[in-house]
């Protein structure tokens, strides 16, 4: 046959082509053993933490009054328990937090002395975190200096208001839990600052507050605050186990509480003490900052504590409680943490120090039933209506219902959110998926109490199981619990085979699954072309316009994406978090031209113009659904039990 030239050539190419193919496909790696570097030994750990006595008390002097440079200096005295390599770790892992978020960056300027003498310290080569110090046989006291360099972004040291995380300002030493080392605290502020804490002290005319010793687990436990703005409001009439909202704010005008709010906290203290039974603190203070320098944006913030609760809450959170929805359940979460996470902790979220690594498998409990108790505690005590309950619980679903990420990654994967997430960006939230044990456990209770609810013909619900599972005893130390205590606890309300009902949700990888207690309950999710006031102020919050359940993106009024559904409409069509979107149909962008185009789409495409990915072009969205905001409706024919569960018990309202 007669080939031509080019033919030959590109007969050639291919075949050579395939040569090395085959050749690459027949070699095999040969192996390296022997031939390169040996790893050298990792040193040994720090001392393994051991519950054994502590001898004599560690002395603590913290001085918060270096407001203009934001910096805690602390002076610190350590008996010394034995001579040698003794480790002094600095606390890592935060309970609150349930991840390794507090840095030793901040930790700068250690000076030691030992017995007054200079000594040299040296940080553990593989843990940061700790400091070696040889001590000299016969030595007895380990004398530090150094200072807490608090981030600016914090807020933590300003003229008017301070707030003391312990955990930041101190060093521990390794080999003896927590609970059994002593601590002697005293604080150093600036005048005219009043303090509050769970932690009981006297004052010196200097501003000097000298705390009862503690052990290091409860001077952890009990962060102090204090402010120039500040007012308190006791909220029961138990003189043997007082509760108290402690207030501070940015300005003396942001104090004012009307009496039917202070009338519905108190009411949200007599309805947790009915649902959880005897308190496990001795006395509880709500912490409550009212600042917008701590909740930028309308974002509120807590941490839990036995014997107190820090929750960071909007400048204008009593003054202008009207557009506090989403937020009015903070106090309560914190509260309901006193039972669920202080006085009960999961096994293996517990921790003899602040070093020790935990797991997070079970905050479906601690957090995920927390926030439910918190949603069904606000409507028990008027802090919201019925509507405005209903309409929070329908932007739980919703977030629920579209996370995408439940295909790959199931709600018992993302408990380990925590631990490795903590502090970083998530750019595809849905898919990606970030702690919905908060969401998705609202969702999961709610199931949990409407099938007891079912199995009992209406006689018994959540409130018997916390009855049963936060019940008090005598002992003051925490007490742990694992998943088949859970099951079991569940038993005893109404029997089930509860381990397979979890096991449900926690490996559900379907939206009918993880949704299926809104059902139970007698009530379904629905999309309408209004939003709620509850949704509305969410955007406001966040400083954007949520579109996620139409063609699945937010964007800031400034046209900036701050985030795309996986796999919805405007993901298709090429955008991506971070582009900037300049026209809408040829129309100059602006929200309420985005807004008009979706509702008004019909039979034509979307066409946004803008920045994506650095150029700019023209991308078409392929959406003709209209507006779609969360409501719950009810299920006709079938037994309301969520309104059941948000009534409480007969008779139980104070």
């Amino acid at each position: 046959m007669n080939v031509p030239r080019m033919g030959i050539d590109r007969y050639l190419r291919i075949g050579l082509a395939t040569m090395a193919l085959s050749f690459l496909m027949a070699a095999t790696a040969t192996a390296q053993v022997g031939s390169g570097p040996i790893a050298s030994p990792l040193p040994p750990p720090p001392p393994t933490p051991m519950d054994r006595p502590f001898q004599g008390t560690i002395e603590l002097a913290v001085n918060a009054t270096d407001t203009d440079h934001q910096i805690f200096s602390v002076h610190e005295t350590i008996p010394v328990q034995s001579s040698g390599d003794i480790v002094l770790l600095y606390p890592e892992w935060e309970t609150a937090s349930h991840a390794p978020t507090a840095t030793v960056t901040e930790l700068a300027g250690l000076m030691v002395r030992v017995d007054g003498k200079p000594s040299d310290w040296t940080r553990d080569p593989v843990d940061m975190h700790a400091f070696h110090i040889d001590v000299p046989k016969g030595a007895k006291s380990i004398v530090l200096d150094f200072q807490f360099l608090a981030p600016a972004s914090a807020h933590m040291l300003r003229p008017d208001m301070v707030i003391v995380p312990w955990q930041r300002v101190l060093l521990y030493p390794a080999g003896w839990y927590v609970r059994d080392i002593p601590i002697a605290a005293t604080l150093a502020l600036r005048h005219r600052l009043t303090p509050y804490t769970a932690l009981a002290y006297y004052a010196v005319d200097d501003g000097t507050l000298h705390f009862r010793p503690v052990t290091l687990e409860q001077l952890v436990d009990a962060p102090v605050y204090a402010g120039a703005f500040t007012r308190r409001i006791l909220l029961n009439d138990d003189p043997t186990r007082p509760v108290a909202l402690d207030l501070l704010a940015d300005a003396n005008a942001d104090l004012a509480v009307t009496p039917p709010e202070i009338t519905r906290m108190k009411a949200l203290i007599a309805q947790t003490l009915k649902t959880f039974g005897a308190p496990p603190y001795r006395h509880y203070d709500g912490i409550v900052t009212l600042s917008d320098s701590l909740s930028p944006d309308g974002n509120a913030g807590g941490v839990e504590h036995l014997e107190e609760g820090e929750n960071n809450l909007p400048a204008n959170y009593f003054t202008d409680a009207a557009k506090q929805l989403n937020n009015l359940d903070l106090i309560a979460h914190e509260f309901v943490h006193a039972w669920n996470g202080r006085w009960r902790q999961p096994a293996n979220l517990w921790s003899p120090t602040f070093n020790q690594p935990i797991g997070g498998s079970l905050l479906w409990v601690y957090e995920g039933q927390t926030e439910f108790w918190g949603r069904v505690l606000a409507a028990r005590a008027g802090l919201r209506d019925r509507q405005q309950t209903l309409d929070k619980l329908a932007l739980d679903a919703a977030t629920v219902a579209n996370r995408s990420g439940r295909h790959w990654k199931d709600l018992q994967d993302s408990t380990n959110d925590a631990i490795y997430m903590a502090k970083h960006h998530v750019a595809w939230r849905d898919w990606q998926r970030r702690e919905d044990y908060y969401p998705e456990g609202v969702l999961l209770w709610l199931d949990v109490d409407a099938r007891l609810r079912e199995l009992s013909h209406g006689q018994h619900g959540m409130d018997d199981f916390s009855r049963v599972f936060f019940v008090k005893d005598s002992a003051q130390t925490t007490r742990t619990y694992t998943f088949q205590d859970v099951c079991d606890a569940l038993n005893k309300v109404a029997a089930d085979d509860w381990a397979a009902f979890l096991d449900r949700h926690l490996h559900a990888h379907s939206t009918d699954e993880a949704i299926a207690g809104l059902a139970r309950a007698g009530w379904k999710l629905v999309y309408t072309a209004t939003p709620t006031e509850t949704f509305r102020q969410d955007e406001e919050e966040a400083g954007v316009i949520n579109l996620d359940y139409s063609i699945g993106l937010q964007v800031s009024a400034d046209g900036d994406i701050q985030s795309v559904r996986w796999n919805s409409p405007a993901f298709r069509a090429g955008l991506s978090p971070g582009s900037h979107v300049v026209e809408v149909n040829g129309q100059p962008f602006s929200t309420h031209a985005l807004l008009s185009a979706i509702q008004s789409g019909g039979s034509t495409p979307l066409h946004i113009r803008g920045d994506i990915n650095g150029n700019e072009r023209v991308v078409t969205i392929d959406y003709r659904g209209g507006l779609r905001y969360p409501h719950l409706e009810r299920i006709a024919g079938t037994p309301d039990r969520l309104s059941a569960l948000l009534d409480g018990r007969a008779g139980e309202h104070p």
